[in-house]
């Protein structure tokens, strides 16, 4: 097994990815002018269509189904009567004098509800009331141990999990381990159930990795596997390594993949299978060509993997339809899929769903583009691929200065983040319909000067659109080394100014 122990604050490791945040920090720019916000309104994006329509419907509150408590949430947003935003979260973190940018404090996860922004900071989980100029946090668990995994997944009633090291002197937490499950209530703070993995002595930081689909929760680790029931907390299956292949982590959502790896690095062989998430039953595979490095699920129904072929970062989507078949390849030359790639020392926290430059809906694929510095020219775009032919379907273009992000789907629309441009531009939430090419804004906004680079960049922070509200997270905090002793803002959100709750 190559996973050795994990980084700082469980041993130590990260300095190339904090050498990074130094040189990302240096491009902060802007201005503190006031912003006209009625000119972020005008311009969409480009459109460039293939023949045929494979799109969905244009209606995306169609797609807006009832779920029932266990779930994955999917919510679908509404057009605020006013795109203009108010800050309605802006937390920060304090005690950060021997947090440096070799010695970070970790805060892998964030979830919202309709009441609280919910953030994962080392051995707690902490609730923050989201209301207009206030600023309480509401409820604080403390998990014993260090957070090991987490998964942008909450189910529709707000629940979701994370995989912790066991509090020190209780043996497993001494060596780094992670082996404990907690399942909780992000809107009262309350720990539902705590679970031990079975046989988990080869679960790090490094390699574990942790998934929710309908009524179960399910973590990998290399080693093994296991899945829980949500309501009980009891252990609905596990597997152990019994031969070369073993399971490196699980996509979920609508549907529960596994990435099962073989053989040793460098000549590990790569297979992907759909389980029935209460038995763990296989109901198809589909194996991955020989020499592919790396696979990522970034979504298990519709199933796609984005692959690394004969490279370090991914080079092409495989897309597969119902049965595990195969339906098109698409190069990604010239994209960034950014899977793998958040700003961590190593794959920490689970990476296996996680690709931040993509987003995948009903029918189609989208992905961002490498960043584009030529004058007068956008930033970056963001194209659709059409799922079953590979085809693109639309191009949404970004402006000069202001890279677009593709956020998470809306029913049958795309929400974009747009950073805003300084004093130039403000920052934006907006949903894209590719079938129409229509652009809605959602939100405008200004984020702190001092702050805007890295809480826009999806690799050093999280962005989550919850209920008409866009929040913005750090996934590592460190010390102002011009102020050590001052605070960091940690987390900050916006919401309309019409809104009323």
């Amino acid at each position: 097994m190559s996973f050795g122990p994990p980084p700082s604050p469980y041993t130590q490791s990260a300095v190339a990815a904090d050498q990074a945040r130094r040189r990302r920090r240096n491009r902060v720019a802007g201005g503190t002018a006031a912003v006209l916000l009625v000119a972020a309104l005008c311009v969409g994006g480009g459109l460039l269509w293939s023949a045929g329509d494979h799109s969905a419907p244009a209606d995306h509150k169609a797609a807006a189904a009832p779920q029932s408590p266990d779930d994955v949430r999917s919510t679908v947003e509404k057009v605020p009567a006013s795109p203009e935003g108010q800050e309605v979260i802006e937390h920060y973190a304090g005690h950060l004098e021997k947090n440096t940018d070799t010695n970070p404090r970790y805060a892998p996860g964030t979830w919202a509800t309709g009441k609280i922004l919910a953030k994962a900071v080392a051995n707690r989980v902490e609730g923050y009331r989201i209301k207009p100029h206030y600023d309480e946090t509401a409820w604080t668990l403390d998990l014993g141990g260090y957070v090991c995994a987490t998964s942008r997944h909450v189910t529709a009633d707000g629940r979701t999990a994370v995989v912790v090291q066991p509090p020190k002197g209780d043996g497993a937490g001494d060596k780094g381990i992670c082996d404990q499950v907690v399942f909780l209530d992000l809107n009262t703070g309350k720990k539902l159930w705590q679970r031990k993995m079975p046989a988990a002595t080869f679960a790090y930081v490094t390699n574990t990795n942790l998934t929710l689909t309908k009524g179960v929760v399910a973590v990998a680790w290399g080693r093994g596997s296991v899945a829980y029931d949500m309501k009980s907390g009891k252990q609905l299956w596990n597997s152990t390594m019994t031969s070369q292949c073993e399971d490196k982590g699980f996509a979920g959502g609508r549907a529960l993949l596994a990435l099962v790896g073989c053989g040793e690095a460098p000549d590990t062989t790569y297979k992907v299978q759909k389980l029935d998430p209460r038995t763990g039953k296989n109901l198809w595979t589909y194996k991955v060509a020989a020499g592919v490095g790396d696979v990522y699920l970034p979504s298990s129904d519709p199933p796609v993997l984005a692959v690394a072929a004969g490279d370090s970062s991914v080079t092409d989507l495989i897309t597969l339809d119902g049965r595990g078949r195969h339906l098109a390849t698409v190069s990604l030359n010239g994209y960034d899929a950014k899977c793998g790639s958040r700003s961590y020392g190593g794959p920490f926290f689970g990476v296996v769903e996680n690709c931040d430059g993509m987003v995948v809906g009903p029918t189609q694929a989208y992905v961002m583009s490498k960043e584009n510095i030529a004058n007068d020219q956008p930033s970056d775009w963001i194209v659709a691929f059409d799922l079953t032919t590979g085809r693109t379907r639309g191009k949404f273009e970004g402006r000069e200065m202001q890279m677009v992000y593709p956020i998470r789907m809306s029913g049958d629309e795309l929400l974009i983040y747009r950073a805003g441009a300084g004093s130039v531009a403000p920052a934006a939430l907006v949903g894209w319909n590719p079938r129409t090419d229509k652009e809605t804004p959602m939100l405008l906004f200004q984020l702190p000067e001092d702050d805007e680079y890295e809480l826009s960049d999806p690799e050093q922070s999280d962005i989550v659109v919850e209920q008409g509200r866009i929040f913005f997270s750090r996934r590592q905090l460190v010390r102002d080394d011009n102020a050590p002793k001052d605070e960091v803002l940690m987390a900050i959100g916006y919401q309309s100014a019409g809104l009323k709750h």
